[in-house]
């Protein structure tokens, strides 16, 4: 694009900021943040700040004050569109915390407890013999199979517009959980969906118009809304995108008519503006927003480290609460350090951006000297090792809780994980994922490997049990071809013998193949586990479907010619 073209879009996102300012409040933070603080975050950015790429806009906040506001790359690429402070993002789970806080306000006038069973007001809801309360939807720890993940397998697409009827329809048939409530955490989106639909039926007004009235309209979050109508023109939104594989990029925007997990349209600016509610309240009072910021413990005594829909951590010895999200070509991440005062919003319209890392290093620069530096959780420093150690890590490891499986392959004097990525020996028992932080230990019993430990350590120790591989012979996989149906959800797949895997045939599913990891187990190419199930006579019956927030989706097989 020509150089004009390029100052023009400079000078109207100038313009725009500069109009979303009050006289008074443009000063403030002109003078607030020092031109050397501003030059260090606008580095941070560097990557999409240009005229041809999609990008980010960040704000920054000191004592609930904005002192920063800016964007960065392109909102709408087709109309050469920049992003400004005005621009509004699709910003996923980041909805999760103003969804919960409409159901605590509702807990607060009386009209329902968080400690209600939610079948009291979703009845539809199958009993699962221990009742889950509306806490347990807030918190995570509910053991709800995740509503994305079982809409993909029954067959919706990316690009499907997904309702709030859809997600109920396919909820409302699972005849199981992940795991008995509060027993351990686990993020998962159908919680929230289902709180959005407790608003509805305890208020009488939709999730939108409530959180409009109780929280958006007091605080002047004009720019907030949750969107429920994918076909509703909103202006100042942004586009969104994800990498063509050939370069260049391409339109990446979900198609949701459901809210509540999600579907939450905003700016930084108001980001910032509710991140200072929950310092000092407006909206709620002192003990709802402590309520909202303090993790759930599990019936272990383990902390789940999650709030009213907040994560709750820490960074560089300081309380961070935030969150993320991810939809689509979205991605976006809040977060707060009440210690310091200090609150940043990055939200971004490109699948490619790490907003959390990008927030870090903003936090990096407003924090300085003045907090310690962050904690290593584990070595990153690479280490040689002789390739005999390196060989001690091949094989199939299984996690017996989740039922998730690791591949470790090497190749030539690297080892790789199932999906490609690269291994990094760390020392002769510790190797992490390149490009990650997370790692993984051998645990030996004398000379023999009896699995591997994923670290850092989340709610439980994610112990991998080493498992004797089996090859896909033409033989094993011909017994399991066949048809098999889900009436949890509605689908019917057929395997078929291929080479040395079972491709798995439907007609919205394509390219999707299943690889023996050990006996009756397979692994895929979407990420799931398929444990094959066999009656007394050693034949196979079915299979359950497992990944990483559903677990145990029934499939039985159907006989020859139906």
């Amino acid at each position: 694009m020509s150089g004009s073209s390029s100052v023009v879009r400079s000078l109207t996102r100038a313009l725009l900021l500069a109009v979303s300012l009050a006289p008074a409040t443009r000063s403030e933070a002109q003078a607030a943040l020092p031109d050397s603080l501003r030059r260090k975050v606008d580095e941070v950015f560097a990557r999409w700040d240009h005229t041809d790429t999609p990008g980010c806009a960040v704000g920054i906040s000191q004592q609930g004050r904005s002192v920063y506001q800016h964007g960065y790359g392109m909102s709408d690429m087709q109309h050469a569109l920049a992003i400004t402070p005005l621009s509004i993002f699709h910003v996923a789970s980041i909805s999760k915390q103003f969804t919960a806080y409409s159901v605590a306000l509702l807990a607060q006038d009386d009209k329902l407890s968080l400690d209600d069973n939610v079948r009291k007001y979703i009845p539809e809801l199958p009993d699962y013999g221990t009742p889950i309360t509306i806490r347990q939807l807030m918190h995570h720890v509910s053991g709800l199979r995740d509503q994305w993940q079982l809409l993909a397998y029954a067959g919706w697409r990316e690009d499907d517009l997904i309702t709030e009827q859809d997600v109920l329809t396919i909820v409302t048939r699972q005849k199981g959980t992940n795991f008995p409530p509060q027993r351990e955490y686990l993020y998962s989106n159908t919680g929230f969906t289902l709180l959005a639909v407790i608003v509805k039926r305890v208020s009488g007004v939709s999730l939108r118009e409530f959180a409009q009235q109780r929280i958006f309209a007091p605080l002047g979050m004009t720019r907030t809304h949750f969107h429920d109508d994918h076909a509703m023109i909103v202006p100042d939104r942004t586009s969104a995108y994800q990498p063509r594989g050939e370069g260049g990029w391409k339109i990446s925007i979900p198609v949701f008519d459901t809210y509540g997990a999600t579907s939450l349209f905003t700016t930084t600016g108001d980001l910032l503006t509710w991140m200072a509610n929950l310092d000092h309240p407006v909206v709620g009072n002192a003990q709802l927003v402590s309520q909202a910021q303090t993790s759930a413990v599990l019936s272990n005594g383990t902390p789940a480290n999650y709030g009213y829909g907040l994560t709750v951590g820490t960074y560089r010895g300081l309380r961070a609460i935030g969150h993320g999200g991810a939809d689509a070509g979205y991605r976006a991440q809040v977060e707060r350090y009440p210690e310091r005062g200090l609150a940043i919003a990055v939200l971004c319209n490109a699948s490619s951006a790490v907003p959390g890392a990008l927030l870090r290093r903003v936090a990096d620069v407003m924090l300085g000297a003045s907090a310690p530096p962050a904690a290593v959780a584990i070595d990153t420093v690479p280490r040689a090792v002789g390739r005999n150690l390196l060989a001690r890590w091949v094989g199939v490891y299984r996690d017996t809780v989740s039922q998730a499986v690791v591949r470790v392959a090497l190749s030539g004097d690297t080892l790789r994980l199932g999906d490609g990525r690269r291994l990094v020996s760390t020392s002769d028992t510790s190797v992490r994922i390149a490009e990650s932080g997370n790692a993984f230990v051998l645990r030996l019993a004398g000379d023999r490997v009896a699995g591997i430990t994923q670290v850092p350590r989340s709610t439980r120790t994610l112990f991998f049990g080493s498992e004797a591989p089996v090859a896909g012979s033409a033989a094993l996989l011909a017994s399991y071809a066949g048809s098999y149906y889900s009436e949890e959800l509605d689908v019917r797949y057929t395997l078929v013998a291929r080479d040395s895997v079972l491709a798995v045939q439907h007609r919205k599913l394509s390219d999707n193949t299943l690889t023996a990891a050990f006996a009756d187990a397979f692994t895929s190419n979407f990420g799931a586990t398929v444990l094959f199930t066999r009656d007394a006579a050693r034949r196979v019956t079915g299979f359950t479907l497992t990944d990483g927030r559903v677990r145990g989706v029934r499939f039985v097989r159907e006989r020859q010619g139906n």
